[in-house]
Parts: structure tokens; C-alpha cells; sequence
């Protein structure tokens, strides 16, 4: 027999080690990509329709691609993600008006933002159905919070 140098007790201890390390230090679930393109099934005069996509990726880490829409202030806990670059903030009156192209971004914390012409990725909670934010007064359909965002 080979000896490795380790006895048993030492090898369970190394692994529990590593199991506890594992415990201490969860990885992050990778986050499912979608698109603009991906978020409504059906759109119609009644209105919008979300997609089995977003249905089924609702309260689940998500990852996107587009244009943050000028702020209202240079910084602030939440913005606009946009289709295409915007010269001025689409956030409109009520869900009833709400854009195909947008999603409202939470963020984990407030942050100075980027120019509007420049593609940034957004990752965080998707966070499905109208709702009013208590401090703006602003109504969305869709957001992803708790989120982060960086320059592609």
C-alpha cells in the first residue's frame, strides 16, 4: 500500500473543510439571458401580453443587453433600460401606456450612470406584473431588481 501521508481523520477533515467552504461561499446561479424581442408574447389593442419566456423566468436571475435611458438624476437606485438609445426618459404615466421596448432596473444600490448611448449589460431579479413604486409614483410592468449593470 502507498502512503499519501494522510491519514483518514486528516482527509475528513480537509474535505469537511472544503464542504464547509462551499457552504460559507455559494456560488451565483447563472443568470438566463433574454431580449427585448423575448418579453411579450402578444401585443394588441387590449394590450400586452408576457411571454411564456418571462412567465416561466418570473422571480428568477436574468441577464440584459440594451441602452440606459437618461436618468432623471445623475444618481439614483433605479433607471430605464432601453431598446435603443433615447433622448429623454420613457417613463410614461400608467402601465396602460407602457413601451414594448423598456424594463425598469432597481438597483442593489445607487450609482452614477452611463452615457445613454452606450450598450450596458443589467443582471438581477425579473419582477413580472404592474406595480407602482412608492416613492416616484412610477407604474411598471416589468423590472429586474436587486440588479448590477456594466459597460459591454
Amino acid at each position: 500500500m502507498i502512503s499519501t501521508g494522510f491519514s483518514r481523520r486528516q482527509a475528513l477533515t480537509v474535505m469537511g473543510g472544503a464542504a464547509l467552504s462551499l457552504t460559507l461561499h455559494p456560488t451565483r446561479a447563472a443568470a438566463q439571458t433574454i431580449a427585448f424581442d423575448e418579453l411579450y408574447g402578444k401585443i394588441s389593442v387590449l394590450g400586452l401580453t408576457f411571454s411564456d419566456k418571462v412567465l416561466a423566468l418570473k422571480g428568477e436571475r436574468v441577464a440584459m443587453r440594451g441602452f440606459m435611458a437618461p436618468p432623471l438624476k445623475a444618481e439614483a437606485d433605479f433607471f430605464v433600460l432601453t431598446e435603443i438609445p433615447m433622448a429623454l426618459c420613457p417613463f410614461c404615466s400608467s402601465d396602460a401606456d407602457w413601451p414594448d421596448d423598456i424594463i425598469v432596473v432597481y438597483l442593489d444600490r445607487a450609482q452614477t450612470f452611463e452615457q445613454a448611448n452606450g450598450i450596458i449589460e443589467v443582471s438581477g431579479t425579473l419582477e413580472v406584473g404592474s406595480w407602482t413604486d412608492p416613492e416616484t409614483g412610477f407604474v411598471s410592468l416589468l423590472r429586474i431588481v436587486g440588479a448590477n449593470f456594466s459597460a459591454v
